[in-house]
């Protein structure tokens, strides 16, 4: 009998990793910030996760219809968009605003540009920045969590209260960080109310090698040592680099966004500038910006960069005699 002998393209390389695999160890490392959102907030925040997740499965199914194409939503990627879009948002937000803001995440900032592992901008930021332009009251309409360290000042976040009054940062220096700091914040969005959730989460993908170390090392390191020196220089110009970390959804952003596949750098040394340029941007929006929170802004206008990071820090093919670009 003869044997047939199939001839690929390069690479070569097989792996047992697929990108349901991926999706679901995202899936779980979200669990316990996720988890602990609906705790804190209640049915209605449960509802929004399921909403939101049910409404990007079935758009990215029509979208694949419409278009003539099999389905994707078997690789779990639009299950992970709904869960982290539901986390950048209020718990209070009315569920047809989540709805289009998933609609905007998976047809606008995915499918139209084919799909997983071709769109150029993190969905489920693209979708909340839509949301929060179009629709700022509702974006920015928090409650505080039932468990929570700081609950004086209701219904705001502590990078909002600063924005809007830095003399409210003398409440917040009555509070250091400690334990419970880091299990509940002052709230919020959904995904910001537990820092050691978030941690936590992250440190399983880093375990799993699902992500490297690069992008969170240095959008985190940048945000803490810029904060750090301008709070050192005047403490009237901002709250301590402490707050910043643990504050708003620099985590999120950090561990889970940032370090998309599609929308960061393939290299280490374009990863490391990343997230340097990342976390400059943050500091930049939230100390001198007109909002209190610069994270998903900072992620997307740097994903704009990625394509040149991968240009510029291509390592040398080994044989390849073409002139080095450093």
């Amino acid at each position: 009998m003869k044997e047939l002998m199939n001839v690929t393209f390069a690479p070569h390389v097989r792996s047992n990793m697929t990108t349901s695999n991926i999706m679901l160890y995202v899936i779980i490392a979200l669990l316990p910030a996720a988890s602990l959102s609906i705790i804190n907030y209640g049915l209605y925040a449960f509802t929004l996760y399921g909403v939101c997740i049910l409404s990007a499965v079935i758009f990215e199914h029509i979208f694949c219809k419409i278009q003539g194409k099999k389905s994707s939503i078997t690789d779990l990627s639009s299950v992970v968009t709904g869960i982290l879009f539901t986390m950048t948002l209020p718990p209070t937000l009315p569920i047809w605003t989540a709805v289009v803001g998933v609609f905007f995440a998976i047809v606008v900032g995915k499918m139209v540009f084919g799909g997983i592992g071709q769109n150029p901008f993190n969905p489920a930021l693209t979708g909340r920045m839509i949301l929060l332009i179009s629709f700022p009251a509702l974006m920015t309409s928090f409650k505080s969590p039932v468990y929570t360290t700081i609950d004086a000042l209701s219904g705001a976040t502590i990078l909002g209260n600063v924005k809007t009054d830095l003399s409210t940062y003398g409440y917040f220096s009555h509070y250091p960080i400690n334990i419970n700091y880091l299990i509940f914040t002052s709230g919020g969005s959904l995904g910001e109310i537990s820092p050691i959730a978030l941690i936590i989460g992250g440190l399983f993908l880093l375990y799993k090698q699902i992500i490297s170390w690069h992008i969170p090392v240095a959008f985190i390191g940048t945000v803490f040592i810029f904060t750090f020196i301008l709070n050192q220089v005047d403490d009237n110009i901002t709250i301590s680099a402490y707050h910043h970390v643990l504050s708003g959804g620099l985590l999120l952003g950090a561990f889970f966004m940032a370090t998309d596949y599609s929308t960061s750098p393939m290299f280490n040394t374009g990863k490391i500038l990343f997230g340097i340029g990342c976390g400059f941007l943050t500091v930049a929006i939230r100390v001198y910006g007109g909002y209190p929170e610069g994270v998903g802004f900072a992620i997307l206008i740097m994903n704009a960069f990625v394509p040149m990071f991968d240009k510029f820090f291509r390592p040398n093919v080994f044989g390849d005699r073409d002139e080095k670009l450093f």
